[in-house]
């Protein structure tokens, strides 16, 4: 044989082999590539609408490898969300693949089967193992570092405590826990065990720096007030308890998704995305939305401890044989309120309020708004002191102080039209407080976004829901954790667990 036609055989057989061998480059590795023995193992509990949308920006993180999911739904059936095909449609961008689709009926992407075959999709390779209880999860994966927690809120507590007694890092989504006394828990376990821990929110807020060194100048006077206000709820708000028993979908394991909660017949208006508006299940706008824009505030102004907690709201009334009446709710969020928080003066700062709105409410337009013949946006924040007003986004963004001619006086332009928009980062980058966890997890310090350090903010949105569930100004002494005008409130302060679900028992 010439040598020609050996040159010939080769190029032909390495041109088959490159050819059999493409695949992905992030399981090539590559720049970016982290060695497996590196890798964090990771468990994902919560594979809805929203555990999957944040599995989409996680997956492509090379510090990180998911080995096995876990949700009380096995395929997608039932699932709603804020978009018909966004969800799907990142999916498939960030695997490639347009004809990928959920296991289930779908269209909507949700349950175990779903995560899996995502996982393994992107990773092209099988082995990603999947649970409806995470109980078994973590007593079968033994090699398994660290889980996410992206469940409903009543949830979040009692996985979170569970895995870190196996020794487990943990990252959950807000709010920690959805009654008061179960998120100190959760804080008091992290600090025993001395895993690292992540609190997602903390990667949303803004900057406080800008706005402090104001307040420090005293551009404004004394602080005295901070407004922030949400377009939330997003989602249908339930005033009335459901009557009907529908059956329980196919696949579902309403039993483990109830968890620590009383039994209760199934409905589709208690699950996936309208869980938040349930006191039982979930911790209202506040917990949805207040994480990611009042952790940096919180800690800029040294917050913890309110005096007094009162609530403003909206109500529902019904007709009764011609006769109109309230009713009484005492287990569904209401369609918009206002809650006043009274915080005492702590070292050098002075006693200041801290105001949420919801569903619509904001302050009123502050009269230097006016004189620049403009409104208050739907979503934003407010710094009020006794010689003038800074106006923010949401999340603190593009902090300024108003009437705009403050701010041309210090030499800055006027404001951009519009909401600021986040920059998009590298995919494969981890955001800082990601980063941070990684460090902690490969024995580094916490991340500022710990548990350890979410204990005030906890602490006001547990008592923003009490507030608004009892309907009364609360006078509350944080060192008791006791609220002591209205007794009957204390006891939503903390769950009663259902039997086999209290947190010594996990």
């Amino acid at each position: 044989m010439n040598m020609e036609s050996n040159r010939r055989k080769f190029l032909g057989a390495a041109a088959a082999t490159a050819a059999f061998t493409i695949v992905p480059r992030h399981v090539l590795g590559g720049q970016g590539f982290v060695a497996p023995s590196d890798k964090i193992t990771l468990g994902y509990i919560g594979t809805g609408t929203q555990g999957l949308r944040e599995m989409v920006t996680l997956l492509p993180i090379p510090e990180i490898q998911i080995v096995s999911v876990c949700d009380p739904s096995k395929d997608a059936v039932g699932y709603r969300d804020w978009n018909a095909t966004g969800l799907l449609a990142s999916m498939r961008k960030l695997l490639g693949k347009s004809d990928w689709g959920p296991v289930g009926e779908g269209p909507i992407p949700g349950g175990r089967d779903t995560a899996k075959s995502f996982v393994e999709t992107y990773y092209s390779k099988k082995g990603c193992t999947a649970y409806a209880d995470y109980r078994e999860m973590l007593e079968k994966e033994k090699d398994m570092m660290s889980v996410k927690i992206m469940t409903p809120d009543h949830l979040h507590g009692v996985i979170s405590m569970a895995a870190m007694r196996k020794g487990k890092h943990v990252m959950v989504h807000k709010p920690l826990a959805n009654r008061l006394q179960e998120a100190r828990k959760v804080i008091e376990t992290a600090r025993e065990r001395g895993v690292a821990t992540h609190f997602l929110p903390w990667d949303a807020n803004g900057k406080m720096e800008p706005v402090m060194a104001w307040i420090k100048d005293g551009a404004i006077g004394t602080l005295r007030e901070v407004h922030n206000w949400t377009n939330r709820p997003v989602w249908p708000q339930y005033a009335t308890l459901p009557t009907d028993m529908p059956p329980v979908p196919r696949g579902f394991d309403w039993d483990l998704w109830l968890g620590p909660e009383h039994e209760r017949p199934y409905h589709p208006n208690y699950t996936h995305m309208v869980f938040r508006g349930w006191y039982d299940f979930g911790g209202g706008s506040m917990a949805d939305m207040g994480h990611y824009s009042l952790w940096t505030v919180f800690n800029a102004l040294d917050l913890s401890g309110p005096t007094s907690v009162e609530p403003m709201m909206s109500h529902e009334t019904v007709l009764n044989n011609g006769v109109a009446g309230r009713v009484k709710n005492d287990f569904s969020f209401p369609a918009a309120s206002v809650v006043r928080f009274k915080y005492p003066a702590k070292g050098a700062r002075p006693a200041v309020d801290l105001v949420w709105y919801e569903g619509g409410f904001h302050p009123p337009t502050p009269e230097e708004l006016e004189e620049d013949h403009k409104e208050l946006p739907a979503e934003g924040m407010m710094f009020v002191g006794d010689k003038g007003k800074i106006l923010a986004g949401f999340h603190v963004d593009n902090p300024r102080l108003i009437p705009e001619r403050k701010m041309a006086a210090l030499g800055f332009p006027p404001p951009a039209a519009g909401p600021a928009r986040r920059a998009q980062g590298d995919p494969a980058k981890p955001s800082p407080g990601l980063q941070a966890w990684i460090s902690a997890a490969k024995g580094g310090k916490q991340s500022p976004g710990s548990f350890l350090n979410a204990g005030p903010l906890s602490e006001a949105v547990n008592l923003y829901a009490v507030a608004l569930r009892t309907g009364r100004k609360l006078l509350y002494d944080s060192e008791k954790v006791r609220i002591t005008n209205v007794a009957d409130a204390n006891r939503y302060l903390s769950r009663e667990y259902r039997k086999g679900w209290e947190p010594q028992s996990l």
